[in-house]
């Protein structure tokens, strides 16, 4: 089988293909490996080989298409969150996972500077792997494990799609019907195989949100509509509870499964740190501003989606309707990057890959069809939206997020820990990284099953209102 290296972004070069072979022999006979070739796309597109280029984003579209995907849904949950767990561990809750979130994205972007060929995590996990003899084991393992968040993610988009047409039309039709509906939307826009138009309308998607919170903060902030406006600076909960608030925290800096495959589309790789850092200040910034501003206006009972805390029934309508772009970009995105990983997986090493053909159309609509429907079957069995960012947060963006970068920046730096005073900082920073993954699955895997145990507010494959 080719390896999954061989990605959409790396054209089938024989010279560059050689180079990489040469390079993981190099590896695996304990040598040093020399400095690879990085794709130029230019050379493809000058001798017509290459019709389909990947590297089409400047690091301001790759900001905006991270902000895109990432501030979309976990916005939502974040006002309940300060209001369960108190404004005062709530904001610092907020800032420290943004911190660590950002450090991990700095060392994904170093470990692809060293290995530019990767475009995924299963390509990460390939090029550990590789050192104890286990590359492609480790590369099916990281790989689909990324491809299944992302399908997670895509679920829980189209559940808030269901929540979203029942509020426009005060559930005149069954949920399930407004389920297959979303599903038909998503598909059709997942057809391109490139982010490049992601990059514009993706202006679309994040102003989107950004209105449809602004408008909820402004109504909370003039109508009250629920409960009181005491604050509690701290509270005192149940451990299932404040751990669930943690990982619906922790899901709102979890872009990090899409980061391999941004990078790999971007036409000066070395822009990566200024595309990051638009992201982090962007999402740190609005989600603090966002859930403590409805928070202080709505009191204990905001609810999550926090779309819905608005008091009037056709504001409530206004901001849903201003929503959707959002929702259906963001969920469009983590889409294209999960058919990537597979339709790469399938035709790796073949013309399908970077040729207008039939076959490869035909593959990449069925891919791109088919977890969509999976998405659709994921969003019905869970149908609480809380309960859905907890388990897919325990699952998966506790590793992509926290443990698997630490443990890339652990594997780079083998035996040059303690090196320096700076090594050994950085030595601690990523140690806390996989510890913060671990607690999360662990704990979040426990807490969350409890949660969807105990919750009988709304039942699964019904045709009920979720609005």
């Amino acid at each position: 089988m080719a390896s999954n290296a061989q990605i959409a972004g790396v054209a089938p070069d024989a010279f560059s293909e050689k180079k990489r072979d040469d390079s993981q022999n190099n590896l695996e006979t304990g040598s040093i490996e020399p400095a690879p070739v990085v794709y130029a796309p230019d050379e493809d597109e000058k001798d017509g080989s290459m019709e389909i280029n990947y590297h089409t984003l400047n690091w301001w579209q790759a900001g905006v298409v991270m902000i895109a995907e990432t501030v979309s849904l976990g916005i939502l949950s974040l006002p309940a969150v300060v209001a369960n767990l108190g404004l005062a561990p709530g904001i610092v809750l907020l800032v420290f996972m943004g911190v660590l979130s950002t450090y991990s994205g700095l060392v994904m972007g170093e470990f692809r500077k060293a290995h530019p060929w990767v475009q995924s995590f299963g390509d990460a996990g390939e090029v550990m792997g590789r050192s104890i003899g286990m590359g492609k084991l480790f590369q099916e393992i990281f790989g689909w494990a990324q491809t299944l968040f992302q399908i997670f993610v895509m679920g829980s988009h189209l559940l808030t799609w269901t929540i979203c047409l029942n509020t426009l039309t005060d559930s005149s039709t069954c949920t399930i019907v407004w389920g297959v509906v979303g599903l038909a939307v998503f598909w059709v826009l997942n057809t391109p195989r490139t982010l490049r138009a992601a990059g514009y309308y993706s202006f679309a998607s994040f102003a989107s949100i950004f209105t449809a919170v602004l408008i909820t903060m402004i109504d909370v902030g003039i109508e009250k509509p629920i409960g009181t406006t005491s604050i509690e600076v701290s509270r005192t909960i149940g451990f299932t509870s404040a751990f669930l608030s943690v990982t619906n925290i922790a899901v709102a800096f979890s872009g990090h499964s899409c980061f391999f495959s941004v990078m790999s589309e971007l036409k000066v790789p070395n822009d990566w740190p200024k595309a990051l850092m638009l992201l982090q200040t962007c999402d740190t910034i609005l989600y603090i501003v966002v859930s403590v501003v409805i928070y202080v206006y709505v009191g204990q009972d905001v609810p999550s989606p926090a779309l819905s805390a608005a008091g009037s029934h056709v504001v409530r309508k206004v901001i849903w309707g201003i929503a959707i772009p959002t929702i259906v970009i963001a969920g469009v995105i983590y889409g294209h990057v999960a058919a990537k990983y597979i339709f790469v997986r399938v035709f790796a090493g073949t013309k399908h890959l970077v040729k207008r053909t039939t076959v490869g159309l035909i593959g990449w609509l069925g891919i791109t069809a088919a977890i969509w429907v999976i998405a659709w079957v994921i969003a019905q069995s869970i149908p609480v939206f809380s309960n859905l960012l907890g388990l897919v947060c325990a699952l998966f963006a506790s590793w992509f997020t926290y443990g698997i970068p630490g443990s890339l920046w652990l594997w780079m730096n083998y035996g040059q820990w303690f090196s320096t005073p700076k090594k050994t900082l950085q030595f601690s920073a990523n140690v806390l990284l996989m510890l913060v993954g671990l607690l999360l699955c662990a704990l979040g895997l426990w807490c969350s099953g409890e949660a969807i145990a105990q919750d009988k507010g709304k039942t699964p494959w019904s045709c009920k209102s979720n609005a």
